[in-house]
């Protein structure tokens, strides 16, 4: 399970179709939602920036993989 803070960048855990999301791909946490359950608003961007697709994920469903301080 993964405890992340805004702006932390994280990892996908499983392929999202859906939203044209793959295991892997990095996003950046953009808010955090505590109810009714802990999920993570994600923004996954392309090489240039632009906004890929913005979801809420489940701790389960992410790795941090970097840290801001």
């Amino acid at each position: 399970m993964t405890n992340a803070n805004l702006l932390d960048v994280v990892v996908l855990l499983e392929d999202l179709p859906a939203d044209g999301l793959q295991v892997g791909m990095r996003g950046t946490v953009v808010d955090i939602h505590h109810s009714p359950c802990l999920a993570y608003e994600v923004e996954f961007c392309d090489d240039r920036g632009e906004t890929i697709a913005l979801v809420a994920l489940l701790p389960n469903q992410i790795e941090r993989v970097w840290i801001r301080r």
